[in-house]
């Protein structure tokens, strides 16, 4: 009988799970911090049932998920109008490709000094690296469009508001859309960052807290939380993407499913 990849997968991480409740318990690893999975289990329970983690929960989904949909808004608007025009392309890439690598953590001591201990420090430095993957795959989605619809679209003189929502938007959807997803697992990843170091409130500073607490069973419990919103984040995105664009995941090869 042939398992299925996700069925491969869970057996995978439970062969883990079980290695290192055994390291442990055995004494072969012995890490003062490191707790086993069964201690984990039993702190992740007792964290389900605590208000106080769903508040948490509730202000990083906040903090990446609307800093992702400014990002969206940007990226898509910035990136359709740089695969339109080429002047455009001339006078700003260079800027886009210096300011593209910068690391967003650099960005956190200017929010401070902007915005202080707020979700707005969070917003500005989430949402700026999550413009750059959708900006850059809606740009690439638009320049690769076929010349054959551009010239279609032409001979049926359409204007050129149609030519970008009928034609062009349609056609890049593909990359529009990996690029959103890893905008939205970005803009995660640093929510937690920016909870950590910048902005005191959510589930990153809950693990920070946890942390100087001298709590390793709790912090791995919140981990293990965050790691799940991931899993979450990218199933609904995916979901998303499916009723969006049904035909691109029948393709074999389409990167749209993986």
């Amino acid at each position: 009988m042939k398992l299925s990849p996700l069925l491969r997968g869970i057996g995978g991480l439970l062969v883990f799970v079980l290695a290192w409740e055994f390291l442990i318990q055995s004494g072969m690893i012995r890490f003062q911090y490191l707790p086993p999975p069964s201690a984990i289990a039993i702190a992740f329970s007792e964290l389900i049932a605590t208000p106080t983690m769903y508040a948490e929960m509730m202000h990083t989904i906040g903090a990446a998920l609307g800093s992702w949909i400014i990002a969206a808004m940007i990226g898509i608007v910035l990136g359709a109008a740089l695969g339109l025009s080429k002047s455009l392309r001339t006078y700003t890439m260079t800027s886009i490709e210096v300011l593209r690598p910068l690391p967003p953590v650099a960005l956190i001591p200017v929010a401070l000094l902007m915005f202080g201990f707020s979700l707005k420090t969070e917003l500005f430095v989430i949402a700026i690296p999550a413009i750059w993957p959708i900006l850059v795959g809606t740009m690439g989605g638009v320049l690769s469009t076929s010349t054959r619809l551009r010239e279609v679209a032409r001979s049926l003189k359409l204007h050129r508001s149609e030519i970008l929502f009928k034609i062009l938007i349609p056609a890049a959807a593909p990359s529009v859309l990996v690029g959103c997803r890893l905008s939205m697992s970005l803009s995660l990843v640093l929510a937690i960052v920016v909870e950590m170091i910048g902005n005191p409130e959510g589930l990153g500073y809950a693990v920070v807290r946890e942390a100087q607490a001298l709590n390793p069973n709790l912090m791995f419990a919140y981990i293990i939380l965050i790691g799940l919103l991931g899993v979450l984040f990218n199933h609904f995105l995916v979901v998303a993407s499916k009723i969006l664009l049904p035909g691109e995941f029948r393709r074999p090869n389409s990167l749209m499913g993986r």
